[in-house]
């Protein structure tokens, strides 16, 4: 009797252990995927902002997101030699290319986004 009880608590206890390091990786998966999605929104959010000004001028800022952490350099530069399909030179387009930098795991992580816009989109 006291054996079967032994062999039960034993049985018990590795599959506990197992549930409890599911559970830890689990949590460790949604936490790297709500890191990845606040970061995906903050680069959301700054290229959105710099695609809505009514202007464009070529140049680097640098700003950072509150007590974050995370750095954003935004680039702006005009693209002189893009052609459309016809080979007829576009004027005007730049490209926009936005850097999030940040410390993270005992390391800097970074991650970017990109696109173009025609710069008299906004104007009349």
């Amino acid at each position: 009797m006291l054996l079967e009880v032994v062999m039960a608590i034993a049985i018990f206890s590795v599959a506990a252990t197992g549930f409890v390091v599911a559970l830890h990786s689990m949590g460790n998966a949604a936490q790297l995927v709500q890191s990845e999605l606040r970061i995906t929104r903050i680069l959301e959010s700054a290229l959105d902002e710099t695609l809505s000004l009514p202007v464009l001028e070529e140049g680097v800022s640098n700003t950072a997101v509150g007590q974050t952490g995370i750095e954003l350099d935004t680039t702006v530069k005009i693209l002189d030699q893009l052609e459309n399909e016809d080979g007829q030179l576009l004027q005007e387009m730049y490209s926009i290319t936005v850097v999030a930098k940040w410390f993270e795991n005992g390391q800097w992580q970074e991650r970017s986004v990109d696109t173009w816009r025609y710069g008299r989109m906004y104007q009349p």
